[in-house]
């Protein structure tokens, strides 16, 4: 009977063990091991995505275990686009090319955007880059996000004008349409209408610009859209996302579950510029204030 008890209490032992260990491994695996942000938002794993250098526009693949983003400073030069992978719960650093367009991960995790250009996802790695075609040839897109059914949603910049509307297209019998220009409760303000970010299922959009109810410089919005499939007035995050600086190319996390952004906190200069995360239940937040 000891010897019985004894194996029990072993047994159960070894199992709270490897329970406890599971954990600790998934804490690691997930978001570079950092402690999930509140309310407020945080500077993104400081001292190795966010430093004193710049850091800019993240995004994670779909399983979480890959977040690239756009890194100058230190041993960088050029604005250099680096990966951070999680191989056997370790985050390891490495460059994926020169600076060629702000990423960001289609849905499936297939595709990644980088403005007018893209990569395919093959059993290797990341197919050579490639280009859109027809009806994007001659638009000059800094970002572009997809939906689950495909629809871009894209910005456009000219010096000349740097408002140009944000704009979607949607993939119609495998082909896209020309694109349309969004409602004007996202078309509007100043200046800088500028990187987009659609919800997977297309029930909201993030983006940033500079309007006369802002904060400062470039402030992050969100527009709900309708049942009736229009999408509703234009709302700032708030002065929890929003400060005098610049912030711009908002994200969610994949698991919905983290809103991620950049903002400057350095000078006029964008020397340094950090990736912030807060908890995505704002977005929820500001949806039940509309009701």
């Amino acid at each position: 009977m000891l010897n019985r008890a004894l194996k029990y209490q072993t047994a159960i032992l070894s199992f709270v063990c490897a329970f406890l260990l599971n954990a600790c491994n998934n804490k690691e695996s997930l978001y570079l091991g950092q402690e999930p942000p509140g309310l407020i938002p945080e500077a993104f794993a400081p001292g190795i995505v966010s430093t004193e250098y710049y850091e800019y526009s993240g995004t994670f693949t779909p399983d979480l275990k890959e977040f690239y983003f756009i890194r100058q400073g230190g041993k960088y030069e050029e604005p250099t686009f680096v990966v951070l992978k999680n191989n056997k719960n370790k985050w390891q650093e490495s460059v994926v090319s020169k600076w060629v367009g702000q990423p960001v991960i289609s849905p499936d995790g297939r595709i990644m955007h980088l403005g007018k250009r893209y990569m395919e996802r093959t059993n290797s790695g990341w197919s050579e880059l490639k280009e859109l075609k027809t009806p994007f040839n001659d638009i000059p897109i800094m970002r572009l996000s997809s939906s689950v059914n495909g629809t871009y949603y894209f910005d456009s910049y000219y010096k000349e004008k740097p408002d140009f509307p944000i704009r979607y297209s949607r993939l119609l019998n495998g082909k896209y349409e020309s694109p349309r220009k969004l409602d004007k409760t996202i078309n509007s303000g100043i200046k800088n209408l500028n990187h987009p970010f659609v919800a997977p299922d297309e029930s909201y959009i993030l983006w940033d610009a500079v309007k006369k109810d802002g904060y400062g410089s470039s402030d992050i919005y969100i527009s709900f859209k309708k049942q009736d499939g229009s999408w509703g007035n234009a709302i700032n995050l708030g002065d929890k996302i929003n400060t005098v600086a610049w912030e711009a190319s908002a994200f969610v996390s994949p698991d919905g579950k983290y809103l991620f952004f950049s903002r400057n906190i350095g000078s006029e200069n964008y020397e340094n510029v950090d990736i912030f995360w807060v908890d995505a239940q704002i977005i929820e937040n500001l949806k039940k204030k509309l009701k």
